[in-house]
């Protein structure tokens, strides 16, 4: 039986129906669902009732995983898959993570928008987040489909970031937030790796912009002025119109595309409600500067 599509917004995001992620998908239910993705980049799949086995099953179903987790204090993890990515407020003994844990000022990049592992020199393609336990209010997810930027640029400022190069680093977005307590191991785990700011999509047709707080440079460009025009496109890429923001629901499972949205985590009370969230995420097949791309970004 085929899957289900209900769009949720104009242009991207579809809710899923007629799939049971309790068992790993085949081939076939793989391809459909990589198709579904092309068009509609983030998927949401209701009443997931999957456990950490499952999760990742489904995840190496539809591609390689990502060989690494990227934090501080990495050593300190609670979950029983070490490419499992923890996204809570909790500690190694279950807990709510402190007011001043390094841990918790680390995450709180996590509100910035991003792309995951853009940081990365093969950077992301899927991310998959599991909502475990959700606070009663706040913690939404906000997704925003670069494609459709991109689509609405100025003609004259496409030509302008085309063939733009950005290096993208943790230390650029944690540094907004005046986060700088690094061990000599995470600042050489945290270097800066180039990709390119303009994207195409092989399973769309599409471009995208390719934007992230990870952003602290465009080569060539003076950083004042790199980092005013990543604002601006940031502003631009983040309008309403493009932005789908999800309210969680225990056990939704959302799926996104890296290499055509940004996301970005809104506030909670989160030293008074925990937020279990666990993330696979699929690895891309190249760096950007080596993946193949249509003779101009048009």
């Amino acid at each position: 039986m085929p899957l289900t599509l209900t769009p949720l917004h104009p242009l991207f995001v579809a809710e899923v129906q007629g799939i049971d992620l309790r068992t790993t998908p085949g081939p076939e239910l793989c391809a459909e669902i990589d198709r579904a993705m092309d068009r509609h980049a983030v998927l949401v799949f209701r009443d997931q009732r999957i456990d950490d086995d499952q999760q990742m099953a489904f995840g190496e179903a539809l591609g390689p995983l990502e060989a690494s987790r990227a934090t501080v204090d990495a050593h300190r993890h609670r979950l029983k898959h070490n490419r499992m990515a923890d996204i809570s407020n909790l500690g190694t003994d279950g807990e709510l993570l402190a007011a001043d844990d390094r841990r918790r000022m680390f995450n709180l990049g996590n509100q910035l928008w991003h792309s995951d592992s853009s940081f990365k020199a093969t950077p992301a393609k899927y991310s998959m987040l599991h909502a475990r336990v959700v606070p009663p209010e706040g913690g939404e997810t906000e997704f925003a489909d670069m494609r459709a930027a991109w689509d609405a640029l100025p003609e004259k400022t496409r030509a302008q970031v085309k063939e733009l190069v950005t290096e993208h680093s943790l230390i650029y977005s944690r540094g907004q937030l005046g986060f700088e307590d690094y061990t000599e191991e995470e600042k050489q785990a945290f270097a800066p790796v180039r990709q390119r700011l303009v994207r195409w999509h092989p399973g769309s047709g599409r471009h995208s912009l390719y934007l992230s707080s990870h952003i602290g440079q465009i080569l060539g460009m003076p950083r004042p002025e790199a980092m005013m025009l990543i604002r601006n496109l940031t502003e631009f890429a983040t309008q309403r119109q493009f932005v789908y923001a999800h309210p969680w629901k225990q056990w939704d499972l959302v799926m996104w595309d890296n290499r055509s949205t940004m996301h970005r985590a809104r506030p909670f009370e989160d030293h008074r409600y925990p937020r279990d969230m666990r993330r696979v995420t699929l690895t891309d097949v190249a760096p950007t500067l080596e993946q193949q791309r249509p003779m101009a970004a048009e």
